[in-house]
């Protein structure tokens, strides 16, 4: 079995969805585990059922924060080892329809907030001590950071970014025993992809039902990936067998990329 004994893990966007399953799966896996997220309820629920837990309320968009983030989790745990960045946020128009605004969110929640994580938590993880080589970073992309997807330009461009910040990383941090990878999931069963199903059915006329069928046909196995299944595979990256993997993009969607 996949042991993190020992090992302090901080994971952004931790109060639903994916990030609940990554980092119940971590704990799980013997890690500490630091939970992030804009929301503090959901965050202090979670960290009541899980091992060693602590909540950490920040927004990865502020640099401040950030910092402040690292402080408490270092705190709490100790030195950081993993780091697995996940807090995003998706919104959906038309091209001709999306302004600067909406722009900026995309790329500060996706992608400056993945930059702003690592960054903060950089120096836990090039510290000099024993058992280096079990550091990881995991930034939680997408399959939309591997093609494009009508109606999500904005959102496409941040995730396409991401991966290239997980490649450029897992280069420059090798030599330090450092594995960073980008995991990227095709249409999770989360509270953000119902929300977004809404919201085609709102603006399109379809019912919730319909809209759930069409995106589940973009999965060969036409199905939603499971949360858990996201999990797993973050876990799997996170142990001493995939020190060799870095600098990849791993697709979990089914066959859709």
């Amino acid at each position: 079995m996949a042991t993190l004994q020992g090992k302090h893990a901080l994971v952004t966007g931790a109060g639903s969805g994916i990030g609940t399953a990554i980092a119940r799966t971590l704990s799980t896996a013997g890690a500490a585990v630091s939970l992030v997220g804009r929301r503090a309820r959901p965050l202090r629920d979670l960290a009541a059922g899980l091992g060693s837990a602590t909540a950490i309320v920040a927004d990865v968009t502020s640099e401040e924060q950030t910092q402040h983030m690292v402080a408490a989790a270092h705190e709490a745990h100790g030195p950081i080892d993993i780091v697995i960045a996940n807090a995003g946020a998706a919104e959906s128009a038309p091209f001709s329809k999306v302004d600067l605004a909406h722009w900026q969110r995309m790329i500060d929640v996706n992608l400056t907030g993945a930059f702003l994580t690592a960054r903060a938590a950089l120096p836990d993880l090039t510290r000099k001590a024993a058992g280096t080589a079990g550091r990881r970073i995991v930034f939680i992309a997408s399959t939309a950071g591997l093609k494009g997807y009508r109606y999500v330009a904005p959102y496409c461009a941040a995730k396409h970014g991401l991966v290239g910040l997980a490649r450029a990383l897992a280069a420059e941090l090798a030599p330090q025993g450092i594995a960073v990878n980008a995991v990227c999931p095709g249409f999770t069963d989360t509270p953000l992809l119902h929300a977004s199903l809404d919201n085609i059915a709102r603006t399109t006329g379809r019912s919730h039902t319909q809209a759930e069928a069409d995106i589940k046909r973009l999965n060969p196995q036409g199905r939603f990936v499971r949360p858990e299944e996201v999990a797993e595979t973050v876990l799997w990256l996170c142990t001493a067998g995939a020190q060799a993997i870095t600098g990849q993009a791993i697709s979990v969607s089914g066959g859709e990329v």
